[in-house]
């Protein structure tokens, strides 16, 4: 792999990736017509770093934060929404790695651009055997894998009695069968094939339980005590979603403002639509929709950044509050990309046209689990009327 020197800043890395914008964009198409990210934009995003974002520094890593992280997701996702999804989740599983046993790191981690993929669906099998586990299944929705190095896959384990362990199991790529899957409407570039397990051996090292995690243990010696590695690693995929969102919002919103000057209001007296007064409201709704999705981000994401620095403890109503916040950030991002597609005309929908991959690209993240905003709203509703949360994915 390429190598990266280390930003001097985090506007210097922010910088780096919008440079890279233009040829993000002039991917997209392909992206989206070969179902995964070019090799091109790939090696593009790794010589700028963007792996590295929580890669251990003590593996060349940069330990970016969050805000900083939000900022460089977005870019990428405001010129290709599939590849910003790739990288946010190639970045999340970067952290997730540097919670395993500091074996496993040192398996992982040979080099600081090391590509780790990832999911949270455990459709696999764990039998336990001398020295850790048979892992056998298929994995659905692994996006980036095929451009991976190592996945981490969920799977279920049989825990003797009690309700089953779920289990994050590090593999080699090389020793897990990609399927030809991903054929999809939204973040249809993203490669989130499905992987397949066939009896593969997975050393007690290379093994994360999710239940000890999501309770705020982990077996890195080395990162325990890192404050930076403390932060909950579902709130943190808050986080990297809301930028996911806000990139393709924010390009359609700019794209909207060059194509008003560039076209009239066909069957209307409208020959200019940017001179419309339903274009001005269009548009203002769209871009207040936006700033609120981006003023509800920066709110939690300071939180998060705020309990790195203080090291208190989140209250069940902040982590449930985030959820909410996360997941009403991608509904109205997806409201004002509805809009803007709706009074973009029929020639936007050729495929060459980027507003409407937007709006199927935010369809797509609105409908993930743990994105959705209406499964969002009612676990904070519950918190609020003093119920507990229902779920331990907070």
């Amino acid at each position: 792999m390429a190598g990266s020197s280390a930003p001097t800043s985090d506007a210097d890395l922010v910088e780096r990736v919008r440079k890279l914008q233009p040829l993000i964009r002039s991917h997209a198409l392909r992206t989206e017509r070969e179902r995964r990210v070019t090799g091109e934009v790939v090696t593009a995003l790794t010589d700028a770093g963007v792996p590295r974002m929580n890669v251990p520094r003590r593996y060349g890593g940069y330990q970016i934060s969050v805000r900083t992280q939000v900022d460089v997701l977005s870019e990428v996702s405001a010129a290709c929404g599939s590849t910003g999804f790739m990288a946010l989740i190639q970045a999340g599983c970067a952290f997730i790695a540097a919670l395993f046993p500091d074996e496993a790191q040192d398996e992982i981690f040979t080099g600081p651009d090391v590509r780790v993929s990832g999911t949270l669906v455990p459709k696999a099998r764990a039998r336990p055997v001398d020295g850790g586990y048979v892992v056998d299944g298929t994995s659905p929705f692994a996006t980036g894998c095929q451009d991976s190095d190592w996945h981490l896959l969920t799977a279920v384990a049989d825990s003797g009695g009690g309700p089953p362990d779920l289990l994050w199991t590090a593999i080699p790529m090389t020793e897990l069968d990609v399927l030809d899957d991903w054929h999809v409407s939204g973040l249809a570039g993203s490669g989130s094939n499905s992987v397949v397990a066939h009896d593969v051996h997975v050393p007690a090292h290379r093994v994360l339980p999710l239940g000890p995690l999501l309770g705020g243990s982990f077996p890195s010696r080395r990162n325990s005590a890192d404050p930076f590695y403390g932060m909950p690693v579902l709130l943190l995929f808050c986080a990297w979603t809301a930028a996911g969102a806000l990139g393709p919002a924010r390009a359609a919103l700019a794209e909207f403002g060059e194509r008003i000057h560039q076209r009239g209001i066909t069957y209307t007296i409208h020959e200019q639509q940017h001179a419309a007064p339903l274009t001005h409201l269009q548009f203002a709704e769209a871009a207040m929709k936006i700033s609120c999705a981006e003023l509800l981000t920066a709110d939690f994401v300071s939180l998060i950044d705020a309990r790195v620095a203080d090291g208190n403890p989140y209250t069940p109503e902040e982590r449930a509050r985030i959820r909410a916040q996360a997941g009403y950030v991608a509904r109205l991002c997806k409201e004002a990309v509805d809009l803007i597609g709706s009074a973009s005309g029929a020639s936007s929908l050729r495929l060459e046209v980027p507003v409407q991959r937007a709006v199927r690209d935010l369809n797509a993240l609105s409908l993930h689990s743990f994105v959705n905003p209406a499964a969002n709203l009612e676990l904070y509703g519950r918190v609020l009327s003093g119920l507990d949360a229902g779920t331990p994915f907070l």
